[in-house]
């Protein structure tokens, strides 16, 4: 089999640690936090901005439907760059190897138009990419066949030449129903072996 033309990694989880219920716990208490979980689906709420809705204007109207728990629910969007935080960086050098390999490097990720525009701003790096699908934009989120549908159009590659990384199985599931090569990420070595094991890096770029 020939090697992947192009390399597709999301973003949270693999690039940068997403564990909202871990920043809740050191900020508002491990307690407080399950109260505030248990109730209001801020996971939910996430999803619509990651679909194009606004910000600050869903994390509002959440916060006004739920005010015993208004003060947490603004912190999503007060300190977002904190609650995404910090990099993987061994992720981050495999990014940058395989540039430097001269192997195109795509970014997709569920991540809001201004979320999006603030890991930018934190995170150099994925400035860095070739090409980034930010679901935002798109209007559409993984696992959502279209969105893996537009990948294929703009890029102009075709399934099997995309190797994926998510840490999300029904995101690889999607992938891989429409032929792409994919890689569920549960750790950057992992992920490192795959990439040499594929030929696009060397054990020492992955080392």
């Amino acid at each position: 089999m020939t090697r992947p033309a192009a390399v597709v990694f999301d973003i949270g989880n693999v690039l940068i640690e997403w564990q909202p219920e871990r920043y809740y716990d050191r900020v508002i208490g491990a307690a407080r936090r399950r109260a505030l979980f248990a109730e209001v689906d801020l996971h939910a709420m996430n999803e619509r901005i990651d679909r194009g809705a606004d910000f600050r204007a869903v994390v509002e109207e959440t916060a006004a439907r739920w005010p015993d728990h208004a003060d947490a629910i603004r912190l999503w969007h007060d300190d977002w760059a904190e609650m995404a935080a910090p990099e993987i960086p061994l992720s981050v050098r495999l990014m940058r190897r395989l540039r430097l390999r001269g192997v195109p490097v795509f970014i997709l990720s569920n991540i809001g138009v201004a979320t999006w525009q603030i890991a930018c701003r934190h995170y150099g790096f994925l400035a860095e990419a070739d090409r980034a699908y930010v679901s935002g934009q798109m209007a559409v989120t993984k696992p959502d066949p279209a969105i893996y549908a537009m990948v294929e159009t703009d890029c102009g590659l075709p399934p099997a030449a995309l190797l994926f990384a998510d840490d999300r199985a029904d995101n690889i599931a999607a992938a891989a129903a429409r032929g792409w090569r994919t890689h569920l990420f549960d750790g950057p070595e992992g992920w490192a072996r795959r990439l040499v094991a594929e030929g696009l890096l060397t054990g020492e770029d992955a080392g």
